[in-house]
């Protein structure tokens, strides 16, 4: 496997209870890069995501993610995978109830932070990337559409991670804001983190062309021209 991939699949079986979703995957993304992922409906992007942040098991075949092998992955690793990977949905998963400051600290503290100056520091610092250090004080309510999801982009940034898997994060958002949160992502991936990006929104994909993988008729195809 190649020194700089961050998610490697060979020969992969993807079962969701009952049935086989994707069979014989092979994948390959590399430390830095940015990779749309598409699919109809149903096709087996979402199965794809959760084998690779622990939510399912591969049935057969080899899968590394971030250091991690998949095949070996029990519950007590997966808290320890997902500390090396960002994960970005649709709907914004904020807790409503405090500011984005305390939302952020949540979550470091949920992943063993304890030093009060360090978690306020890599608070700041990440709010710095997305552009919202001025609403650490905001509560989530008081925030656009787009302005939430860059401060989930905030949060998956928190641990450092090697990966962000992002499924659908322009769902909820108006053209403008969509592509202003990809370009967003592609900007944190030439930063060495490597994005997967998971969208029906082929428009998008045009106005930002990057490399395009899609799941399709029960397997994996790469390097896809729309």
């Amino acid at each position: 496997m190649s020194g700089d991939a961050v998610i490697t699949l060979r020969n992969v079986d993807i079962h969701q209870p009952g049935h086989l979703v994707l069979s014989n995957v092979n994948l390959q993304i590399n430390k830095g890069e940015f990779v749309f992922l598409i699919g109809q409906t149903g096709s087996g992007k979402s199965s794809l995501l959760k084998i690779l942040y622990g939510d399912l098991h591969i049935a057969s075949g080899e899968g590394m993610v971030a250091g991690f092998d998949l095949k070996k992955l029990n519950a007590r690793d997966v808290p320890f995978l997902r500390r090396k990977l960002g994960i970005v949905f649709q709907d914004f998963h904020l807790l409503t109830d405090r500011s984005i400051e305390k939302n952020l600290e949540f979550a470091l503290k949920a992943t063993g932070w304890t030093d009060k100056s360090m978690i306020e520091a890599r608070m700041l610092d990440v709010l710095e990337k997305v552009g919202l250090r001025s609403k650490f004080k905001k509560m989530p309510h008081e925030l656009s559409g787009g302005e939430q999801q860059r401060i989930v982009i905030a949060r998956a940034l928190l641990n450092n991670p090697e990966v962000i898997l992002a499924d659908e994060p322009t769902g909820n958002l108006d053209p403008e804001t969509s592509q202003e949160i990809v370009l967003l992502l592609k900007e944190i991936s030439r930063a060495g983190t490597a994005v997967l990006m998971a969208t029906h929104d082929y428009q998008l994909i045009r106005n930002l062309p990057s490399r395009i993988i899609r799941t399709s008729n029960g397997g994996l195809e790469d390097n896809i021209v729309l």
